[in-house]
């Protein structure tokens, strides 16, 4: 969600915040009967998931060629495979996450065992983003439901259709009491906010999950922070630069660059960026042919206000002495951008120090990998980073030195779409995981469960009086032990 959070009259406010207050309340009450769900009540309601995501397929690519004019093709892989792999993955292994987890007895605790057993938070919340609106209201729901909570949801008002039919899925496969959906501007994320939710899965921009930390804090709310930031590739003078060339293309254009895992800028080896720019004009003009706007592969930017915030990123470059070396036409009654491949950034722009989250590409010439170390590191850490090289100490090298939320090497975004790896990012790109395992972890607590079965144990022994013989014991224990 990349709006403020804005206010209404006070009588639309008052009304959304009694509609709210209601519904959580209606949730909070049911919490406990949706905590006792068995394994085979959840995938149940799991199962609803999938088959409505593949009943509504055609209604919801339609939802989303009215928002974005997005390819049907692109709504499949990134929106309803999405969903039905992660429906099927949590089916496949719910009853082993549900199970107590055992964990290993210390030697100094003999007589005891322990495990972790995860118990549902309870009534948590879910603010998803516009730019996947189904697959990242659908794929946290989905580890929500999982792990046993009841759900509010509040999807962004940019993409109306998409939010219209997300909330007729909804009803029409749970009552309000197990999950609502809100439709409605900021106010209505504002309002919701201000209740005290036991846990808050949020995906936006990393200025808005800042306001969502601090809402939360006041109810010490756990919180999930999918964000984004400046996601770097690196392409050194070993890489296959054919295929670098398709996969960075293929993951930068893919939805119109509004993607928080897109490459936000590329860092070329000298000895082979005239080669590489050479090979990206050709894929580009490949997938899209002479003029992109013709294309319907290509879809738009979601609304006027992304689109001028996006053009004024490249217009204030090209004003600092960047250049455009492919593309840089567009059309504001479209929302339309073109691919574009700027070089020459300025350090001061906002091309350079600002989330793209468009179809615009910085191209940056580096000589030596540690500049290239170096320029990442400048930066807050990312979502994503992205590393095209066959030379394996080059790999570790960048693994070692940087951080980041998670890395593909020679290929983009695939690691997005692998439900046993954590999704997620680190400091300004995020807080927390989700996926798999790790978005029913995230939803769950983990409760620590310690269980004293043998007679007598260590402490026992080391109860008051203190003497020098226990005193003796507890040396050993803590030289051994």
């Amino acid at each position: 969600m990349n709006a403020h959070f804005a206010t209404l009259n006070h009588d639309s406010t008052a009304l959304a915040s009694d509609e709210i207050i209601r519904i959580f309340e209606l949730q909070k009450r049911n919490q406990q009967k949706i905590a006792d769900s068995t394994v085979k009540e959840r995938k149940q309601k799991l199962n609803r998931i999938l088959q409505a995501t593949l009943k509504y397929r055609k209604e919801i690519q339609e939802a989303l060629y009215k928002d974005f004019k997005k390819h049907p093709l692109e709504v499949d892989i990134a929106e309803i495979y999405k969903i039905t792999s992660e429906a099927k993955h949590s089916l496949a292994h719910l009853a082993k996450w549900m199970k107590p987890h055992k964990v290993s007895t210390p030697l100094s605790q003999l007589g005891t065992s322990s495990h972790i057993h995860y118990e549902p938070k309870g009534v948590v919340l879910i603010i998803s983003p516009w730019n996947f609106p189904f697959n990242l209201t659908f794929g946290p729901l989905i580890s929500a439901i999982a792990a046993g909570n009841c759900v509010m949801i509040k999807p962004s008002e940019h993409t109306p259709n998409s939010s219209a039919l997300m909330k007729n899925i909804i009803q029409e496969i749970f009552p309000e009491s197990e999950v609502a959906l809100l439709e409605g501007d900021a106010t209505v994320s504002t309002e919701l906010l201000k209740l005290p939710f036991n846990h808050i899965f949020f995906t936006g921009a990393p200025e808005i999950g800042k306001v969502v930390m601090k809402a939360a804090a006041e109810h010490l709310t756990s919180v999930t922070l999918e964000l984004g930031g400046k996601s770097p590739t690196i392409i050194d003078e070993t890489a296959d630069l054919e295929k670098a060339a398709s996969r960075l293309t293929a993951g930068k254009w893919f939805n119109n660059g509004q993607i928080c895992i897109a490459p936000d800028y590329v860092l070329v080896q000298e000895k082979v960026a005239d080669r590489f720019m050479d090979l990206l004009k050709s894929t580009l003009h490949k997938h899209y042919g002479e003029d992109p706007s013709s294309s319907d592969s290509y879809n738009r930017m979601v609304n006027n206000r992304h689109f001028k915030r996006v053009e004024g990123y490249l217009n204030d470059a090209l004003s600092k002495g960047a250049k455009v070396e492919y593309g840089g036409k567009s059309d504001t009654t479209q929302d339309y951008l073109s691919p574009t491949i700027v070089t020459n950034v300025p350090d001061g722009s906002d091309l350079w120090n600002k989330e793209i989250f468009g179809p615009i590409l910085p191209f940056v010439v580096y000589t030596d990998l540690q500049e290239a170390i170096d320029k990442i590191n400048s930066k807050e850490r990312p979502l994503a980073l992205y590393i095209f090289s066959r030379n394996k100490k080059n790999v570790e090298k960048i693994i070692k030195n940087t951080r980041a939320g998670g890395t593909c090497i020679n290929n983009t975004s695939l690691h997005f779409f692998n439900n046993n790896l954590p999704f997620g990012g680190v400091n300004n790109s995020g807080i927390g995981k989700g996926n798999g395992f790790f978005g029913f972890e995230a939803f769950s607590n983990a409760r620590a469960v310690l269980k004293q079965w043998a007679p007598l144990n260590g402490l026992d022994a080391m109860a008051p009086p203190y003497s020098a013989l226990k005193q003796k014991l507890v040396d050993l224990t803590i030289k051994w032990f």
